[in-house]
């Protein structure tokens, strides 16, 4: 199966192809074309996992282009770290189409829609299986676009338009210090070979400080597409899209690409200790700063998008701690639980039309089967023992900890216990106490929305058991001999696994006092008038000073560039223009037509020439 690996993601690309040119005529039956596509993806990555657990790597790849000795090829490669990431991404993928089926249920774009999920499916996978940086980068590129184009899929709304826009923008910035950083490896490597560019360092052929440079420079386009701090303010503008894209976007694709980079090139991060550092310092700055800011957010969607940051700052700072084992695991379980909570979210805004919590409330009669599936994701992602997120981010604890970074580790904590606060603050706000909203007749979503969340809310339960304190199979499985790669379990004190566990407790019941038991104020934080709770509401108002510094340099440059190109360039153009042209214009009237002006000219000429002969005796 796995020398076919390369079909997977063509599945997704017929989906896109097909529905570009017969969308219009299947109209809502375009959902069954996106779905059986995605369902043989899936098909096909799990027969491929299945036999990479028993088979060794496969890798193929052809000649495409040959420069003087340089040969830059083309394949694809099943390990570990990518056979994983097909099913991620493909049941993630499938889970979405169907939900999507009843969510965009009307729509008039709906064959569009489900063709841009496709495309972006496609790349995603062709992101995975790829098994060199050029390869890699490609698809990095189409991942861009395909987001680009579901964010802004309701491209009549201006909020929309900004926020595809705004993403596109930030992720290129991102994009810029992965393409020098790749140009700089290949220049000393020779290759954009995964495999030779290990070697090459292993061997020493890359000095230390280049090391350094190339690394934080490819991670510099991992922060742009995982958003992490200071290229995140791009990922919650991106909830304009339809909820589905939010649940695509923040759980396995997108967001995920940036993660999976640094995972996929760690050998080569491992080798420069800065680097590493760099990467856990930012990655645990991220989780807090966004856990901080999801403390105060009212809109459901955005809750849900701040917490992805959050999160996805979890892997990278277990990345940056030598801890890979750790930040794949984390990324897998996420991926799930995560899902469920935009499914979920996307349900009840199905359901009642608003995605502000203050006019939510008392809906967990009502959403017999999205309250408690919600209620499992917000245990998951608020580490409660026995569910999957418990199991990852004690993993991420650990490698922090036993990675010599004790600050790191306390901001990390801090962040468990705002996530446990922030998320159970939104489930009680939306699912308990009376009803804050005018609408009636709310009522269950129908069950192409429901099933898909039921199967998450059983990996969000059983997912983290494939690697717990007693059971290494899937680090052992995925580290598979590569020093380079860590251990497959990092063992530390059991203290951390307590604390970590009394934090989220401690954050869960803190929610529970202030907005189901309301024995506390609400406005111990968010009081009228209070500064810290208007800072958090606007982002610490980073997108502000990105206004008034970045964007308003780049505008005075712009226009500078403008008044000389205008004013200068392209008037010294028109002045030499109208200068020929009116050089022309006075030598046109010369030619009037008239034979008998053009006679009389030749006339005066000759007579000219024979007084100017007769005066010189003919001898000029």
């Amino acid at each position: 199966m796995m020398e076919n690996a390369w079909i997977i993601p063509l599945f997704p690309l017929l989906s896109f192809l097909i529905l570009l040119l017969f969308g219009k005529r299947l109209r809502e039956a375009s959902a069954y074309v996106g779905i059986l596509a995605t369902l043989a993806a899936l098909v096909y990555s799990l027969l491929v996992l299945f036999e990479r657990f028993t088979e060794p790597t496969y890798k193929t790849s052809v000649e495409w282009l040959t420069i003087g000795d340089i040969s830059l090829t083309a394949g694809f490669e099943v390990n570990q770290l990518n056979a994983l990431m097909l099913v991620i991404v493909s049941l993630v993928s499938f889970l979405v189409h169907t939900y999507s089926k009843g969510y965009m249920h009307g729509d008039e774009r709906f064959p569009v829609f489900y063709a841009y999920l496709g495309l972006f499916t496609f790349a995603m996978l062709g992101l995975v299986i790829s098994p060199n940086l050029l390869q890699t980068y490609i698809f990095w590129e189409l991942v861009g676009v395909g987001s680009f184009l579901l964010i802004g899929f309701y491209f009549y709304k201006n909020e929309a338009r900004a926020a595809a826009k705004k993403a596109f923008i930030m992720t290129r910035i991102g994009d810029v210090g992965l393409f020098i950083g790749m140009i700089l490896l290949f220049w000393e490597t020779k290759s954009f070979e995964y495999s030779e560019i290990f070697h090459a360092v292993e061997a020493g052929a890359v000095s230390q400080s280049m090391i350094t440079v190339i690394a934080i420079l490819i991670f510099i386009g991992a922060v742009g597409k995982s958003g992490q701090f200071p290229l995140h303010t791009w990922l919650p503008d991106a909830m304009e899209g339809p909820t589905p894209v939010s649940a695509l976007i923040h759980a396995a694709t997108m967001v995920a690409a940036g993660v999976y980079l640094v995972a996929a090139l760690f050998p080569l991060f491992a080798a420069s200790e800065a680097a590493l550092l760099t990467i856990a310092t930012i990655g645990a700055f991220t989780a807090i700063f966004a856990a901080s800011i999801g403390l105060v957010q009212t809109d459901i969607k955005r809750v849900l998008a701040y917490s992805t940051v959050s999160q996805l700052g979890y892997m990278m700072l277990a990345l940056g701690s030598a801890g890979y084992v750790a930040g794949v695991f984390h990324l897998m379980t996420h991926a799930f639980f995560k899902a469920l909570l935009f499914l979920a979210a996307g349900s009840v805004i199905h359901a009642v039309h608003t995605q502000n919590i203050e006019e939510m409330g008392g809906l967990w009669k009502k959403l017999k089967f999205t309250a408690p599936l919600f209620l499992i994701g917000t245990l998951a992602i608020s580490g409660v023992p026995l569910f999957s997120g418990f199991f990852s981010k004690d993993e991420i604890l650990i490698a922090a900890w036993e990675g010599g970074h004790p600050v790191l580790f306390l901001l990390a904590l801090a962040a468990a216990f705002m996530t446990a606060f922030y998320m159970f603050r939104l489930f009680f706000m939306v699912f308990t106490g009376e009803s804050r909203s005018s609408l009636k007749n709310v009522h269950e979503s129908p069950t192409n929305m429901t099933y898909p969340m039921i199967v998450l809310g059983v990996l969000a339960v059983v997912a983290g058991y494939v690697q717990t304190p007693f059971n290494h199979n899937l680090g052992a499985w995925l580290v598979d001999g590569n020093e380079a790669l860590g251990h497959s379990h990092i063992e530390g004190p059991i203290w951390i696994m307590i604390a970590a566990t009394l934090v989220s407790l401690a954050g869960i019941y803190l929610a529970y006092l202030i907005y189901f038991k309301r024995s506390i104020a609400r406005n111990w934080l968010s009081g009228s008038g209070d500064t810290l709770h208007a800072i958090l509401f606007n982002k610490y108002f980073v997108d502000e000073f990105y206004k008034y510094t970045i964007v308003a340099f780049t505008k005075g440059v712009s226009y500078f560039l403008r008044f000389i190109d205008v004013f200068l360039v392209e008037g010294i153009v028109k002045g030499v223009a109208g200068f020929v042209q009116g050089l022309g214009a006075s030598g046109s009237k010369l030619q009037s037509g008239q034979v008998q002006t053009y006679g009389a000219v030749a006339f005066v000429g000759l007579a000219i020439l024979v007084v100017i002969f007769a005066l010189t005796g003919g001898y000029l």
